[in-house]
């Protein structure tokens, strides 16, 4: 019987990873596709050869 339980609870534990492997590949591809949006609209965010801070003096 113990062994049965382990073998659910391991089942179990990979369903919950793959679940979560799929919400993290979804969020990036969701990303990608408002990146280009965004590029195609023309609303992307400035990114100079400076980066976010100005130069120091």
């Amino acid at each position: 019987m113990f062994e049965y339980e382990l073998q659910r609870i391991h089942a179990a534990e990979l369903i919950r990873r793959a679940d979560n492997q799929r919400l993290v590949r979804a969020v990036r591809e969701a990303r990608r596709q408002a990146r280009r949006a965004a590029k195609d609209t023309g609303e992307e965010r400035d990114k100079g050869p400076g980066g976010r801070f100005a130069r120091a003096a």
